[in-house]
């Protein structure tokens, strides 16, 4: 039996330089392999991307902010992927190509199964986080929430 809500993330990223820099060249090179990987990772289900086939040419928040949205089967499946070695070598350089951002730039949700969220769902989720720290309604890696319990519908007779 499927579960009834799978798990959405947005993060965000502010670059330093333009995404066609050689300041950049290294992140921009990687994000086709690392994107493959998260598609081919045991509970992925949706990633945010455009024509490129990745989601940098999307400046829903500012013009220097770049943004990564993904939906997984649970939190586990996500943490995998997040730490497995080749991610995290990645995400080790990521003072090369970002600002060090001084409030939540990450955050996790629960959402119905099959929903794909929207960049306005995910900025709101975003801003709950940065104003009020973690709850069940927008969270993070360090303080997470259960998936919510569906009720079944009964009929009494």
């Amino acid at each position: 039996m499927s579960a009834a809500y799978q798990l959405a993330q947005l993060n965000v990223a502010k670059l330093l330089a333009p995404l066609e820099s050689p300041q950049l060249a290294d992140f921009v090179n990687n994000l086709d392999r690392i994107n493959a990987l998260a598609e081919a990772s045991d509970g992925f289900v949706w990633r945010l991307k455009d024509e490129d086939d990745n989601a940098t040419a999307l400046r829903p928040f500012d013009d220097d902010m770049i943004v990564n949205m993904s939906v997984w089967r649970d939190l586990e499946a996500l943490k995998t992927f997040v730490f497995a070695p080749e991610h995290v070598a990645i995400m080790r350089r990521k003072r090369e190509w970002f600002h060090r951002l001084s409030e939540a730039y990450m955050v996790l949700w629960w959402v119905p199964a099959g929903h794909q969220p929207t960049t306005d769902e995910a900025r709101s989720k975003l801003e709950h986080i940065q104003a009020h720290g973690p709850t069940a309604a927008a969270f993070n890696f360090r303080t997470n929430f259960a998936m919510p319990v569906s009720r079944a519908k009964t009929t009494s007779i």
